[in-house]
């Protein structure tokens, strides 16, 4: 009995050697940036693995109407959590963060009533991602949901060198249609099939203009989705046209890694 009691608290004792011998587990490393566009400086969210070392796909993030908030960090260290590096980009500028859905209103309303200028701010924070270490600036991406969502398609409209952009129930039209071979980017929209926000036909002539200007695009449409459908924030009831639902918001997230797996290789 002594021997086995030995021989346990031997073993015990090799387990531990070889526990401490090991690198301590890598965890996902978080920090903020700002940069400067037009005189505005902009504080934004960088996530990324630090287990992974060398050149890596970086990807953006941009917010829904509210502006930055937790949503978006989550999203970026989701991100980090497959091997990219993302950066939670900031449109409004640091510290505008509109406290209610009056507030998000006026302050989206800006940048929609001038798409020059969403391009360019949403342009800075693609640069921005590009010079932070670790990323591979030729392999690029842009994520967004909401206003989001419209802000990264008019990135992609605008000729940016990046390889993908996703939006997550974004608007779909704009004032400045793509024109053809100007779009580098392959383009995939995820589309609440009953949102009454973005009308059918603003759906019908996304794709118009999609293949008008011979751009290499997906769209999916997730059945019974209104619109915000990836938001928990949005609550339960489709009747208001805008929430959460847990079976889009999967099947959505899925159809974007299968996406940048692709664009980024």
């Amino acid at each position: 009995m002594r021997l086995l009691a030995t021989s346990l608290t031997a073993a015990v004792a090799l387990l531990a050697l070889i526990g401490a011998a090991r690198p301590a587990a890598a965890a996902i490393q978080t920090r903020t940036v700002t940069w400067d566009q037009g005189g505005v400086t902009c504080e934004g969210y960088l996530a990324w693995d630090d287990a992974l070392s060398g050149p890596r796909p970086g990807v953006l993030v941009v917010h829904q109407w509210m502006g930055l908030t937790d949503n978006e960090r989550m999203r970026a260290r989701m991100l980090a959590e497959l091997g990219y590096v993302a950066l939670a980009c900031d449109v409004y500028g640091q510290g505008v963060r509109p406290a209610d859905q009056a507030g998000a209103a006026k302050e989206a309303g800006k940048y929609y009533g001038d798409r020059a200028l969403l391009r360019a701010r949403v342009a800075a924070g693609l640069d921005t991602l590009k010079k932070q270490p670790g990323v591979d600036a030729a392999r690029c991406a842009a994520i967004g949901y909401c206003f989001g969502g419209g802000a990264v398609l008019e990135l992609a409209r605008s000729g940016a060198d990046l390889r993908g952009v996703v939006s997550f129930h974004g608007s779909l039209d704009t004032p400045l249609p793509a024109q053809t071979g100007q779009v580098k980017a392959k383009v995939l929209v995820c589309h609440g099939a009953v949102d009454p926000y973005v009308k059918p036909e603003a759906v019908q002539g996304f794709l118009k203009e999609m293949e008008g200007a011979g751009v290499d695009y997906q769209l999916v449409m997730y059945a019974g989705a209104v619109h915000a459908f990836t938001q928990k924030e949005a609550g339960d009831d489709p009747a208001r046209g805008a929430a959460y639902q847990a079976t889009a918001d999967r099947r959505s997230w899925v159809a974007m890694k299968e996406f940048l797996a692709e664009a980024l290789q």
